[in-house]
Order: C-alpha cells, then sequence, then structure tokens
C-alpha cells in the first residue's frame, strides 16, 4: 500500500478528481504515516513547495478518519499576510471533505469572530496574538472552544523561534493543551534549518508522543543557478534589471524600505513594469501591488523582507537580491520562490551595489554550496516572558494560585530551565511593585499591574511580539535602512558609528522603546568597511568571508566584474591567513583581526578591556587596541582569557537597553541585565578564537 492509499478515500477522490492531482509530490507522500501517527513533526522543504498540503492532507484524513468535531486544527502563521494568502486555499480543501475554515486575526472584524465563537470551524487560521486574546478574553468560552483540539500547524516555524515569539508561542499552547485535557499533535514547517533536530524538540517541549524530523533529500547546493555580479550602485542594478530577463516576472529583494522605493522609482524611469511592496505600506497598498504582480507576467516587484515568507505571488521567473540577505537560511527562503514550474530551476542573481556586500554575498553562498544552514537559536533566559505570561493568566483565570500557576507552563523548555528561586524572584518583585497582589495565596493584578498590563491595555501583554527585533536607522526623517539589536547591547565609550550606505553615521539618539536610532553623517577616521553595514555579523559568515579574502580561487558563478572587484579587495589583505588570527600593527593601533562575528568580538573586547584597563572598540571582524599596548601584556591578558570558563565570558551591556525589554518593569533590575547578558554572550566563539595561532604582522 502507497502512502497515498493510507489517505481517507474521500480525500483521495477529492485530490484526483477535483484537485486534478495526478499524484503528490515525492516529500508529501514521505510524510503522511508520520502525520497520520499522531507524531509531533518538523518538515522541511523549499519554500511554496507545497508544505501546506503535506500537514493539512494527513490531519484532514486523520479528521475524517477519527470522526473530530469543533475546532480540531489549529494552523498558526507569524504574519497575517501568509494568513490571508492561505485562507483561500485551505477554506477550498475544507469544503471539498464537508468540513469548514475560519480566519482570525487583528484585522478580522468582530462580526466575522463572533460567528467563529457561535460556530466554530473545524480549522482555524491565527497567529500566538489572536490566541492570547481568545484565551484571556471576557467573550470566549476558551475552554469550550478549544476542547476538541487535535493538531496544531505552526507555518514558517522558524520565524518564531529564533526570538521571544517563540516562547510566547509555546507557552500559550501549553495553556490550550491544559484546556483541551490532551497533547495535540505539533507540526511545524520550514523551507530549512540547520538543526531540525533541536527544533523538534524545542517544539514538543515536554510532550510525550514520538517526535520525528522530515529532511529534503538534497543537500547543499542542490540544483540552482545562482551568479553574482557587481553593479556599483543602485542606479547601475536598475539597468541591468531592465535589460535582462525581459519578459519574465522577478521579483527583486532589498534591504531597506528607503532602498525600495528608490529602486522601484529607477525601475519605472527605465519603462519597466513595477510593484513595491514594504511593511510601511498599509495593507491595501501591500495587497493591490502583490495581487497585480501575481497576475502579470513580464513585470518586477520590489520588496523588503515582507515576501520572504510564503505568501504566494504567482509562479516567479527570476529571483534578483541587491547586495547581500543576512544569512543563508534567508537565501534560501528567498531562492526558494523560483522553480516551481516542471522544467525550470531555483534561481537567484545577486547585484552587490559595494564591495562589502559583494564579499559578503560570495561567502554566503559559499556557505551554501558548502551545504551549511545557520541553526536557529531560542534566545536563552526569557524572564520577562515568564512575567507575562503570569500575568494572562492571571486575567485567564480571573486569578490564579500562587502554587499553581507555573503548572500551566512548565512544559515550555525555557521556563522548565529556570531554578525555582529565580522564578520566585519574579513573582516576589512583582509583588513589591504591585503589579501583581496576593490575595490568600490567589494572584491577580496589582494596581501598577492594572494600569499597564489590566484589561484596558490588555494589548500590551502581547503587541511586542509582532514587532521584529530590528532598529530602524532614521537621518531626520529619511530612514537608511535597520541594524540588528546586538549593535545597541553592547556599552561603548565615545561615539557610537555605524557604517551604512558605504559612509558613517554616528548615533545621537536611541529610543529604545520605539526602536529607532537617530544619526548624523559622521567624519570618524579608520572606520572599516567591514562593520557589517551596521548589522552585526555571525561567526560562520566572517569566517567564509577571511575564507575568500585569503583565496586566490575564482568561483564559477562570479561575473567577470565580480571577479575583478573581489582580486582587487584581496591586495588590500596580504597579511591574512585562515589558520591563525593576526594582529596587525600600524603607527597608531593594533588592529586583532579576529573573523570571528559580532557576539564573540564583543564578549572578547569586553573581559580583555577589563585585564588591559583600556577601551577596545569592536566589530564584526576585529578588535582596535591602542598602539602602546605591550606584546607582553596582550599575551598575558589572553593567557588569562583561556584559563576562564566560557560560560564566564561576557560582554558589557549598555544598561539603557533594558528600556526596550518589553515587561522589563516585571524584573529585578540585576536580573533583566543578566538576561541581555546572557543573549550576546558568546564565550564557546570567543574561547575558539582564543586556540587559534596568533601572527604579528605590520600594516604598509
Amino acid at each position: 500500500m502507497s502512502a497515498f492509499d493510507q489517505l481517507h478515500p474521500a480525500l483521495q477522490y477529492q485530490i484526483v478528481n477535483s484537485l486534478g492531482w495526478r499524484e503528490l509530490r515525492p516529500f508529501q507522500e514521505a510524510v503522511i504515516p508520520q502525520v497520520l501517527s499522531g507524531q509531533h513533526i518538523i518538515i522541511l522543504a523549499p519554500t511554496a513547495g507545497g508544505k501546506t498540503e503535506a500537514a493539512m492532507f494527513p490531519t484532514i484524513s486523520r479528521m475524517l478518519s477519527e470522526g473530530w468535531s469543533g475546532l480540531s486544527v489549529l494552523y498558526i502563521c507569524p504574519i497575517k499576510a501568509l494568513l490571508n494568502n492561505l485562507d483561500v486555499r485551505l477554506q477550498h480543501y475544507c469544503t471539498l471533505l464537508g468540513r469548514r475554515s475560519g480566519l482570525w486575526h487583528g484585522d478580522v472584524k468582530q462580526s466575522a469572530r463572533r460567528r467563529i465563537l457561535q460556530e466554530p470551524p473545524d480549522c482555524l487560521l491565527t497567529t500566538p496574538e489572536s490566541l492570547e486574546v481568545m484565551l484571556i478574553s471576557k467573550n470566549v468560552d476558551a475552554r469550550g472552544l478549544f476542547s476538541n483540539l487535535q493538531v496544531v500547524i505552526i507555518d514558517e516555524i522558524h520565524a518564531f523561534a529564533g526570538d521571544d515569539r517563540g516562547w510566547h508561542l509555546l507557552s500559550v499552547l501549553e495553556r490550550i493543551s491544559r484546556l483541551a485535557d490532551r497533547e495535540p499533535q505539533r507540526i511545524g514547517l520550514s523551507a530549512t534549518v540547520g538543526n531540525p533536530e533541536a527544533l523538534v524538540d524545542w517544539l514538543a517541549g515536554s510532550c510525550q508522543r514520538e517526535r520525528s524530523v522530515y529532511l529534503p533529500p538534497e543537500s547543499g547546493g542542490g540544483e540552482a543557478d545562482v551568479r553574482l555580479d557587481y553593479v556599483g550602485s543602485l542606479q547601475n542594478a536598475a539597468t541591468v534589471i531592465s535589460r535582462l530577463h525581459r519578459g519574465e516576472k522577478r521579483l527583486v529583494f532589498v534591504d531597506s524600505r528607503s532602498r525600495a522605493e528608490q529602486l522601484g522609482t529607477e525601475l519605472r524611469q527605465l519603462d519597466v513594469t513595477t510593484f513595491v511592496t514594504h511593511s510601511s505600506l498599509s495593507q491595501e497598498q501591500r495587497h493591490q501591488a502583490e495581487e497585480a504582480f501575481a497576475s502579470r507576467e513580464d513585470c518586477v516587484i520590489v520588496a523588503t523582507s515582507v515576501l520572504e515568507l510564503g505568501v504566494d505571488v504567482g509562479n516567479l521567473d527570476r529571483v534578483i537580491q541587491i547586495d547581500s540577505p543576512p544569512s543563508v537560511s534567508s537565501f534560501l527562503q528567498r531562492m526558494g520562490r523560483t522553480g516551481r514550474r516542471a522544467g525550470t530551476e531555483r534561481n537567484c542573481l545577486f547585484l552587490a551595489t559595494k564591495e562589502a556586500t559583494l564579499l559578503q554575498a560570495a561567502a554566503l553562498v559559499d556557505l551554501w554550496a558548502d551545504g551549511y544552514v545557520e541553526p536557529v537559536q531560542p534566545p536563552p533566559a526569557p524572564y520577562h516572558i515568564l512575567a507575562q505570561q503570569l500575568m494572562a493568566l492571571a486575567l485567564q483565570e480571573g486569578g490564579i494560585g500562587r502554587r499553581d500557576w507555573f503548572d500551566w507552563i512548565r512544559g515550555v523548555p525555557g521556563f522548565a530551565e529556570m531554578p525555582p528561586e529565580t522564578i520566585e524572584e519574579i513573582v516576589d518583585w512583582m509583588l513589591e511593585q504591585e503589579i501583581l497582589w496576593d490575595d490568600a495565596g490567589i494572584l491577580w493584578l496589582g494596581r501598577e499591574g492594572e494600569s499597564a498590563f489590566g484589561r484596558k491595555n490588555f494589548l500590551e501583554l502581547f503587541s511586542v511580539f509582532t514587532s521584529p527585533p530590528l532598529f530602524s536607522i532614521l537621518h531626520g526623517r529619511r530612514e537608511l535602512g535597520y541594524v540588528d539589536q546586538m549593535s545597541f547591547l553592547t556599552k561603548q565609550d565615545g561615539p557610537r558609528v555605524l557604517l551604512l550606505g558605504g559612509r558613517p553615521w554616528q548615533v545621537n539618539h536611541i529610543d529604545w522603546q520605539r526602536r529607532i536610532a537617530y544619526v548624523e553623517p559622521s567624519d570618524a577616521k579608520g572606520r572599516s568597511r567591514w562593520h557589517g553595514e551596521g548589522q552585526g555579523i555571525s561567526a560562520a559568515l566572517t569566517q567564509s568571508i577571511r575564507r575568500v579574502l585569503a583565496s586566490d580561487d575564482t568561483r564559477p558563478y562570479w561575473s567577470r566584474r565580480a571577479a575583478e572587484q573581489i582580486q582587487q579587495a584581496r591586495l588590500d589583505y596580504p597579511w591574512l591567513d585562515v589558520g591563525s588570527t593576526v594582529v596587525l600593527q600600524t603607527t597608531d593601533s593594533l588592529t586583532w583581526w579576529t573573523f570571528a562575528g559580532s557576539a564573540a568580538n564583543a564578549t572578547l573586547a569586553n573581559e580583555l578591556a577589563q585585564r588591559l584597563q583600556t577601551h577596545i572598540p569592536h566589530d564584526s571582524f576585529k578588535l582596535t587596541l591602542p598602539a602602546d599596548i605591550q606584546p607582553t601584556a596582550l599575551n598575558q591578558a589572553l593567557a588569562q582569557l583561556r584559563d576562564l570558563d566560557p560560560r564566564d565570558m561576557q560582554p558589557q551591556i549598555d544598561e539603557r537597553a533594558i528600556e526596550g525589554l518589553k515587561f522589563a518593569r516585571c524584573l529585578p533590575y540585576l536580573l533583566a541585565l543578566n538576561l541581555l547578558r546572557r543573549r550576546v554572550a558568546e564565550g564557546p566563539s570567543a574561547q575558539n578564537v582564543l586556540v587559534q595561532p596568533m601572527r604579528f604582522a605590520t600594516a604598509h
């Protein structure tokens, strides 16, 4: 019996006759047995490759075979646009089998929500934030609504797991499971992650069901047409796009909203039918652009990362990347938009506008070709999410027992690792600050908690999780781009300077709560082009850049212009060696080129600064020491660091960053500071640098 034959006969009939599918894709067939058996599973497959059907078809089959009734399936997505995109498809599948699907998120009208509550659908598409609303709302009978829940499907699970939104999602699932009095099957969908086994353990937590991972048969580069070209400016990129692949549908990714608008204007001036979409546009404007693009052929849509997730814009011919995405995972998400039609292959054309981003793109493609994908690392020490969940439980239950509340969420891995005394410290602090009130062992929101997070302001309990952990960089009203929060968490003496658009900018003010940094042009001398365009760069990517610079080889996917520019860049690093770190000596400073990534260098800089009693600037590639530091003193300090336990090595945190931590008022100051330190620290990576040989070289 084939896997397809294991599906319910009515579903088999509709797939063949109503959908007109002669067969399922191989990976869709492969996961049928695991889903039918109720296993918790992570399913990896390319973007737009049919992961939704891989999860939904066997789930619907179970629904029919086991006679489920009421709301039995939750389909959770990270963004509303993706839910809207899937809504029509899932409604169609459910209707074919006499079942119903519904949609609930912040833009869905109250009348539609009331219909869902009055007559729950079999499948509900929603977000974790909307689930939180249902759990704490007086107008929702959460126990009744979720009493028949059997399966939870989480689409684009990597988008949750890498930040605090993932801890919130798992917390909500634990609470819903308790209301349902069963362990619903958890199915995670993603295009690529580097550590799927760890991810399924994170997803399943303390659940008892068997767990598994489906990996796509291809690994490494696979069949794809990847090209890297150097064009030198956004205007030149527009000219190349206008001349290449005419008659085809092209999706172009850029790194900021302002550059998306600029490129869109340049393309229209070249008579290219162009649509632009990014997060500053209204939902209606974005929808119109995406709909128009989906229905056209000879056109271009310019997008920021808003189209990285699986929103369908039709069959694409080409993906073009301006400069470099931040990770291999992001690159795979974007390239995976292509190659969907029979006889076509995935493709991506990189157009680098600066030398630094050219080298970053070359290094990133090398990592991809070697089969590397970044692991998804859930952020450690989610103390603030624990505090948020305690308040949410007090609202949900109309008061929660001080001895009982933790039982609701103890299955969340990030909470299970916390020492009991730390949990008690948080509760005691919240009571002391009158965020909570203890009435004979029952915890309620106190005066301060009611004011900040109570019924009138309950949106504050979860609205933070819809914002990415990025800072917008503004010069006046003009947006220059985005910078990850790592660029601001570490403390610096003197002015903080970022490199954006190929030039230095001095940070004048940081609005931590709104995640905005205001800058002005800087004439800072000696700023490295390797500041990573403001973004912190990972150790894997910086080391790959080192290999590109230290090599004499060219790659077959480099254009002639790219190869010439990379060769020119290599001339600036004759001292570079992939087998050792290098201390480059000049008359003004000692520059220690570690290529260790932003987090490890921040950790090394703080530990060295303490021992050498001096300020040590750093970025993703290097540390800069005063020229009068003696090699003997440096070697002694490094020897002391080598003897440290990596877990004890920490960067210096800018205490003001606590202002940007949601629910910081719920945590004792030192605990909040420890949270931030643990999220920035890279002791093991720092130790990896320390064990490498160190060479001294003189700059010429």
